[in-house]
């Protein structure tokens, strides 16, 4: 491993000791979206696999939103990969951008998201779905939460959903994003380009952009606010 590889494999070793996110016999729907983040967890799930006497089994999932995307790279990489590929066709672009035509489409655009990749996980007989969220997206959660609802609420490691007797398992939530970027650009991922109309025009862009501003000030605080979100919140 290099040394960056040993940093992501630390970090998510780190939370699965901690949360019990996989586990033996484990039947891991990854959601893979193409973006870096996606890909990162693939590769840890990997280093999981090849590293730990875990013994568990993953595929990857991608819902395609039916916006053109061109996922050919990505499917090459995972074939070479020997890591099973499901790619889903839906029409949630349209309903999302057209048909709707929502103001703030990323809550509708995510609900949907998650619901075909759970109804695919279940058809393939997994127990667990991994998502790709990490550290800076914990704390930008936090913060928005916070900031436009007037509470503290974010996402947990590891959340059992009754609605379709998963368990979604977050393994990079103590990764920064620094480090997903470097690894992507080293491992020269298939990084697949995010066509989505919001992107960067969103209550979440503006509270990303100031968690870096913040961070470059006072290096470390991303990872503070975690730890604050760890004590108050994922260990009540």
């Amino acid at each position: 491993m290099s040394k960056l590889e040993k940093k992501l494999f630390r970090k998510v070793k780190r939370a699965n000791l901690k949360y019990q996110l996989i586990t033996d016999h484990d039947r891991i729907a990854v959601g893979l979206s193409g973006g870096k983040d996606s890909l990162v967890l693939l590769h840890a799930l990997q280093l999981l696999k090849e590293y730990t006497p875990l013994q568990f089994e993953f595929i990857a999932i991608t819902i395609d939103l039916g916006m053109g995307i061109d996922y050919s790279s990505m499917a090459e990489y995972c074939s070479r990969q020997n890591i099973p590929l499901v790619i889903e066709p839906t029409n949630i672009g349209r309903v999302v951008f057209q048909e709707r035509q929502e103001k703030n489409p990323c809550s509708l655009c995510a609900n949907l998201r998650h619901g075909a990749l759970h109804r695919v996980a279940q058809k393939n007989n997994c127990n667990k779905v991994a998502l790709a969220h990490h550290l800076d997206d914990a704390v930008t959660t936090m913060l928005m939460s916070m900031a436009f609802e007037g509470q503290l609420r974010a996402f947990l490691p590891s959340a059992y959903l009754d609605r379709s007797n998963l368990t979604a398992i977050r393994p990079l939530i103590y990764v920064s994003e620094k480090t997903i970027y470097s690894l992507s650009c080293r491992l020269a991922l298939p990084v697949t380009a995010n066509p989505c109309p919001a992107a960067g025009q969103t209550k979440r862009a503006v509270v990303q952009s100031w968690l870096e501003t913040l961070e470059d000030a006072y290096p470390g605080v991303k990872r503070r606010f975690l730890t604050s979100l760890e004590k108050i919140y994922w260990n009540q």
